[in-house]
């Protein structure tokens, strides 16, 4: 699976948890340890670790295994996938570490599940359409 469709999937599945302010940061022009970052919030401990293995396990199923696990901590967790990098933070730590200011030269897109689109919106998306996603470049 190529990285841009890796990173669109793996926001999509941290969606299905529940997960809110999904970021994929595109980080192919700033550096090359990996191409994406993908950072999702999460309300509770639980729900940081049901975003993480919900991820795991839907990717599992397309083939797609994690490189590398990082979860010392109940609020944060890091699945490495060498050209994506997912972090599930818990809200209160996201902010703290601040990846987005972080990678400021990054573009980004901001996905939202498409339940959380105006009313409008919703009934004129195409119903396969899981995901409505906005592009922005973070000024530093």
């Amino acid at each position: 699976m190529r990285s841009p469709t890796l990173a669109k999937r793996i926001a999509s599945l941290a969606l299905t948890k529940k997960a809110h302010d999904v970021t994929i940061m595109d980080l192919r022009k700033v550096t090359s340890m990996t191409d994406f970052f993908v950072i999702c919030s999460a309300d509770s401990d639980i729900q940081v670790r049901a975003i993480a293995d919900a991820v795991e396990e839907g990717l599992e199923k397309k083939g797609s295994t994690v490189w590398h696990r990082e979860a010392g901590s109940l609020n944060w967790v890091l699945l490495d996938y060498v050209d994506v990098v997912l972090h599930v933070f818990h809200k209160n730590t996201r902010s703290f570490y601040n990846l987005e200011k972080l990678w400021g030269d990054a573009e980004i897109e901001h996905v939202a599940d498409k339940d959380d689109a105006p009313a409008k919106r919703r009934a004129s998306a195409p119903p396969e359409h899981r995901a409505r996603v906005m592009k922005r470049k973070i000024a530093s």
